[in-house]
């Protein structure tokens, strides 16, 4: 078992190495990252390289531990009391099952995303230290304990909007996917559109790395929104002398709003430019 990316995904070879180190130590993988930078999507190509279905928990604010492995849900018991239903008699009709009970009990294994576990309380990780670590919880409702019958790849995601507790991260794999090279970019925008003019790509790509190197900048643009500005530039016709002969001191990009994603940024750039007109 053995990845090294997809034709839909260009993974360095450190980002290999950890994948596959992960996979060999049945350790979590936690990957951190600018957002961006495809996290989330690494899970997605690992389930389709190695061919196992993928199981994703998407977690918010208000997500607690409990729920990856089972709710009982109380409140449709009493509601099927109260109407004389049978089923009541069975309290496991009421167990609904989570996202961690689901890759445990899956007949082949798994790949498992946790998906930007930062967002939860600080305690959330804590919680599945042993669930985790052990791959088994117990059901108190139904005095069953659920083991994994094969152990799922874990690929856990965070964008560092909270430190993680040490517990936790010594029971991981970590690897922080540095945002691409130049050499790896071209790869990545290769992967999504095999037919750009390469000469497009070139400009774009330096007015990309630019506009990334400003300092002061609250967001800087990602992989992600290369991508979109790419194709946005490629659906408006955008002609490539635009790119080649703009002077990127004293100009903002062409469907800057691709790149920039608030005002803050936006008023940055046009105050540089105006700046340096103004010397000109």
């Amino acid at each position: 078992m053995n990845f090294t990316g997809t034709d839909e995904y260009v993974a360095t070879e450190e980002l290999q190495l950890a994948v596959n180190a992960a996979i060999a130590l049945e350790k979590p993988l936690l990957i951190k990252g600018e957002p961006g930078t495809g996290k989330t999507m690494l899970a997605e190509q690992i389930s389709a390289a190695l061919d196992m279905p993928l199981i994703q928990w998407h977690i918010k604010s208000t997500t607690k531990a409990q729920q990856g492995l089972y709710e009982y849900d109380a409140v449709s018991r009493l509601r099927d009391s109260q109407l004389g239903d049978d089923k009541v008699q069975d309290i496991s009709n009421y167990i609904v099952k989570g996202k961690l009970w689901e890759a445990f009990s899956a007949e082949q294994q798994s790949v498992l995303l946790i998906d930007e576990i930062d967002k939860a309380d600080i305690e959330f990780p804590n919680d599945l230290l042993l669930e985790l670590d052990k791959m088994e919880f117990f059901v108190y409702e139904t005095k069953e304990l659920v083991k994994a019958t094969t152990r799922p790849i874990v690929i856990i995601t965070s964008n560092n909007e909270k430190e993680l507790p040490d517990a936790f991260l010594r029971r991981c794999f970590f690897h922080y996917i540095e945002f691409p090279s130049t050499q790896t970019m071209e790869k990545i925008v290769d992967v999504h559109y095999p037919n750009i003019k390469k000469d497009l790509v070139r400009q774009a790509m330096d007015v990309f790395f630019d506009v990334r190197k400003m300092p002061g900048l609250k967001k800087k643009p990602s992989t992600s929104e290369l991508i979109d500005w790419l194709k946005l530039l490629m659906a408006d016709d955008i002609p490539e002398d635009i790119l080649k002969n703009r002077d990127t001191k004293s100009s903002i990009p062409p469907l800057y709003g691709a790149l920039l994603k608030n005002e803050q940024d936006v008023h940055l750039l046009e105050k540089l430019a105006f700046m340096h007109r103004a010397k000109s």
